[in-house]
This record gives C-alpha cells, sequence and structure tokens, in this order.
C-alpha cells in the first residue's frame, strides 16, 4: 500500500478529534443535535488550522444515519462514504483552480436536484477568496435563498478579499490559531500512534517552528522522522532536518552585534552556512530571539509565555543586562528588512553579512538610526568622564570669563634624528601614496595616523577598530611598504595597531641633548 502523508492519515474524524477549536466545534455540534443548521457558513483563519477538517466532519453529521449528540457514528453508509471521498453529497471545490463564472453556474444549475441519498447536498469551497467578481455575484442570489437540502460552506485564510455582500449570508467563523501546548499533545499521541521514539525538547521544537498550524507541525514531524530514519528522533536531528539553527548560535551572533564585533559575527554566518543551514531561516530564528528577549525585557514575561525551556529562558535573561530595548529594536527593524529583501536576492550571504557590518557599526548609517547611534556613544562617554568641561569661574569684575578646560598633554616619544627625518618625510608623501593603493587597502586608511616605533618601525594607529579590521584582513601593510619604496626609494617598515583618541608627539634628540648628559657618548658619523 502506498504510504499516506501523516497530515492526511491523522486528519480528524470527528469533532472530539479537533484540537484548538472548542467554541467552533461546540456550536456546531449544537447546531446539529438542535436541527438548527444553518444554510451558509463562513471558515476562516489561518492555514493548517482546521478548517476544512471541521467543514468535512459537520457535512459527515449532517448527513449521519445515526448521529450521537450532534457527532457522526463513523458507521452508516453516509459517514464512510464522506471518510472514502465517494460521497456525491459532499462536493469540494478548489477555487483557486475554478474561478470563473461557469464554474458558479455549475453550482447553480446542481442544486435545483435533490440528494439521491442523504438530507443534504454540501458545497464546502476552499479558498474562497480566489472567486472572481463575476463568479461571485453568480453564487449570490443561491448563497441569499438556497434549496432547504444545501448548504455552502467556504473556506478561507484571507476573509477580507470577499464582498460584504457575501460576508453578510454567511454564518462566520474564525479559527484561531492552535496554542505550543495543544499542538504538543497532539504530536505526542500522534507518534506515540506510529511508533517513533522522540524526545520532549524536539516535540517542543516542532510544535514552535509550526506557529500556530497543527498541519504543518505534521508535516514538520513526519519530515524530521522520516530523517532519523529507525533511531530516536532528538532535538539535533530535528535541527538538522529542518536546517535550521540552535539558540546557542543565536546568543553567540546576538553578543557579537552587542560587542560590536564585526569578525564574531561574520564567523557566525559563515558557520552557519558551512553547515548547510538555510539563511532566510537562519535570519527569522534570530528575529524572533530578539523579540522574545524584548519581551522579556518590557513585559512580565516568563518561560511559559515565550514558548521555551528554562534554561533558554535564564540565557535571555542574562542577555537582557546587556543591553537596552532601543537597541534590539534598532536590530530588529534592520534584520527585517533584510529578511524581506533575501526573498528575492540573488546572493543572500552578501546581504546578511552587510547587515551584520552594519549591525556592529550603527555609526556607520546616515539615516536617523546612524544618527542616534552616535549621540549614545557621546552620551555614554560623557558618562564614562572620556569628556570634562571645566565650570566658568567668576573674576573680581563679576561677569563669569569661561576659560578653555586645560588639555591633557599628549604623551612623548624621543627619536633619532634619522627616525625623525624618516617620519616627517612619510608624514609629508602619506595621502599621495595611499592614493595609488588599491581602494580596499587605501579606505582603511582615512583618518589614521602615522606613530614611530622602536628599531626604525613605523606604526599606522587606527582610531576606528572596524578599519583596523579592514586594514588586517585586506593586507594593507605589504601594499604600503611597496608603495613607499616605489616613491620614496627607502625601505620602511609599517606595522598596525588599535589605540585611543591621542597622538604621541615625537621629538629627536639634538647636539644640545647630548652636551646635557654628564657621560661620554661616542657618535657615528
Amino acid at each position: 500500500m502506498a504510504y499516506v502523508a501523516l497530515y492526511r492519515k491523522w486528519r480528524p474524524a470527528a469533532f472530539d478529534e479537533v484540537r484548538g477549536q472548542e467554541a467552533i466545534v461546540e456550536t456546531l455540534r449544537n447546531q446539529i443535535e438542535t436541527g438548527r443548521i444553518g444554510h451558509a457558513y463562513l471558515f476562516c483563519g489561518s492555514r493548517g488550522t482546521g478548517k476544512t477538517s471541521v467543514a468535512k466532519i459537520f457535512a459527515k453529521a449532517v448527513n449521519c444515519e445515526h448521529p450521537e449528540h450532534g457527532e457522526p457514528c463513523g458507521k452508516c453508509a453516509m459517514c464512510r462514504a464522506v471518510d472514502d471521498g465517494n460521497s456525491v453529497n459532499v462536493i469540494e471545490i478548489d477555487a483557486a483552480s475554478n474561478n470563473g463564472v461557469d464554474n458558479i453556474r455549475e453550482i447553480r444549475d446542481e442544486v435545483q436536484y435533490r440528494p439521491a441519498e442523504g438530507r443534504y447536498r454540501v458545497y464546502i469551497i476552499d479558498e474562497v477568496h480566489m472567486l472572481s467578481t463575476g463568479a461571485f455575484n453568480a453564487l449570490l442570489k443561491t448563497l441569499e435563498e438556497p434549496p432547504e437540502y444545501v448548504i455552502f460552506i467556504l473556506a478561507t485564510t484571507e476573509p477580507h478579499k470577499i464582498p460584504l455582500t457575501v460576508l453578510s449570508r454567511c454564518q462566520r467563523y474564525d479559527f484561531r490559531r492552535i496554542t505550543t501546548e495543544d499542538i504538543i499533545g497532539r504530536l505526542k499521541e500522534l507518534a506515540a500512534g506510529e511508533g517513533i521514539e522522540a524526545d520532549d525538547r524536539a516535540i517542543a521544537y516542532i510544535a514552535r517552528k509550526a506557529d500556530g498550524g497543527l498541519r504543518d507541525a505534521i508535516s514538520l514531524l513526519d519530515q524530521c522522522a522520516a530523517f532519523r530514519g529507525t533511531g530516536k528522533l532528538t532535538y539535533e536531528k530535528a535541527l538538522e532536518a529542518l536546517g535550521t539553527v540552535d539558540s546557542d548560535m543565536l546568543s553567540r551572533f546576538l553578543r557579537a552585534m552587542l560587542a560590536d564585533d564585526t569578525d564574531e559575527a561574520l564567523a557566525v554566518i559563515e558557520a552557519v552556512r558551512m553547515e548547510g543551514r538555510e539563511l532566510g531561516q537562519f535570519v527569522q530564528d534570530f528575529i524572533w530571539y530578539l523579540r522574545n528577549l524584548l519581551l522579556l525585557m518590557t513585559a512580565d514575561a516568563t518561560s511559559d509565555l515565550l514558548e521555551m525551556s528554562e534554561e533558554d529562558w535564564q540565557r535571555l535573561a542574562t542577555e537582557a543586562k546587556m543591553t537596552d530595548p532601543a537597541d534590539l529594536m534598532r536590530l530588529i527593524r534592520l534584520f527585517s528588512s533584510v529578511y524581506n529583501d533575501m526573498r528575492t536576492a540573488a546572493d543572500k550571504r552578501v546581504l546578511l553579512e552587510v547587515a551584520a557590518i552594519k549591525a556592529t557599526h550603527p555609526a556607520m548609517e546616515s539615516d536617523i538610526s546612524g544618527l542616534a547611534a552616535r549621540v549614545l556613544d557621546l552620551e555614554q562617554k560623557l558618562k564614562n568622564g572620556a569628556f570634562t568641561v571645566q565650570a566658568p569661574s567668576a573674576p573680581a569684575g563679576g561677569k563669569p570669563e569661561t576659560k578653555p578646560a586645560e588639555e591633557e598633554k599628549a604623551p612623548e616619544r624621543v627619536l633619532s634624528k634619522a627616525d625623525w627625518e624618516t617620519l616627517n618625510e612619510i608624514r609629508k608623501r602619506w595621502k599621495q601614496v595611499v592614493r595609488r593603493l588599491p581602494r580596499q587597502a587605501a579606505w582603511p586608511l582615512e583618518e589614521a595616523w602615522i606613530e614611530p616605533k622602536d628599531g626604525g618601525v613605523m606604526s599606522i594607529v587606527f582610531k576606528d577598530r572596524f578599519k583596523y579590521n579592514a586594514a588586517v584582513r585586506f593586507e594593507t601593510v605589504p601594499l604600503l611598504e611597496a608603495a613607499m619604496a616605489k616613491d620614496y626609494g627607502k625601505a620602511v617598515s609599517f606595522d598596525v595597531r588599535a589605540a585611543g583618541n591621542r597622538e604621541t608627539q615625537p621629538r629627536f634628540v639634538t647636539d644640545e641633548d647630548l652636551a646635557a648628559i654628564h657621560m661620554e657618548i661616542e657618535t657615528e658619523d
């Protein structure tokens, strides 16, 4: 016998088997039991929440020969015919492919004849919002005054696209998303029935991944069960089967963002890519991770509300102390925009890497978020005492006189005359030499300065850590040394380092300096 997908095999056959839609099920069951059955119903809600399944159960119940408390017996000829898909009284129509006026006219012609067996002819029109305007108009009259033996059940995921004239003629039932708890319970029942041994953590992850759709959850379980073979379905195997990353990787990526560590952020992206994970899914998971952290910081959110394990909740609680809500919202906006762009991008990796660079260097942005990041940076420096403002003093005349704050003297380095001349020559030719370098090697040198180092080596000092990393990555030093040798005619050794904001002030040793030293010194010509 051919394999049947789990979501088809485990489709609910009675109202009692429907999960997460208790109010709707109870209402329909009472209508059947009391005989107050409507002629037109509208089932709307997101995918996988049970709209079509409930419609089939309802169609079976209204024609059942021996209903019990509004439930179909499942044993009579009418029930078996519906279950097997052979019932002439239950007609399913896919409006996505049968959306023309002629298709609706066929229905209008058919409803003139009573069903050969059973009490009702039930028309289930799936994705009804796909009908054309002409088709909706053709359906209106029949929908308003159908024969007493005809029931229309319209199912849709987008009720806002249905004309108001149609909506007003239907009893509307909104199917809500199924809770993770209900999905977990159903998946455990299914796994036990199918002989699938699975970790509770794996089941919980699949349930969260389904995002409120039970059919999606069952399909994901089917996929994971096929991947695991005959062994146990573990959390790690579920991650691998679905191409997603665990929370450890998401936490590592977030902490790289918070530390402005571009190298670490790019390393995480490379690790995700090398593991064969889908980058779009990684971004989606990261946005959800940020959402949970934001809720934890701004609301009284518990691990149950966030639908995560206690271990993951404790990690989020630690990370909540490392950032603020404004920064999280900036990251959510940034990566949400990237996720939308990745859907049509030829190279998703480039977009994600650029986003990581923007996230770790927010001041690079020219928009309002970049300005806000620079203001926050200045506020933090003021808070840490990086800047001092001297209060104005009042002179004898009574008028306050503002005096500039006394600047701290920059550190000095004493050079030999040869190193002094070399340093000045390099500074003189600096811009000319840099312009000759390739662009990828030249742009990090903007705003860098030259300082002398022991042994005749000259240090390229970077105030910006990002430009320092770029200079190392693009091997700027060998290119610069070659350019200096060609332009200056002298071999000069360079190294690179990151430093603070103050530049060392060099000076060379003169003959007068040497004469002031009370000891014999031999000088070489």
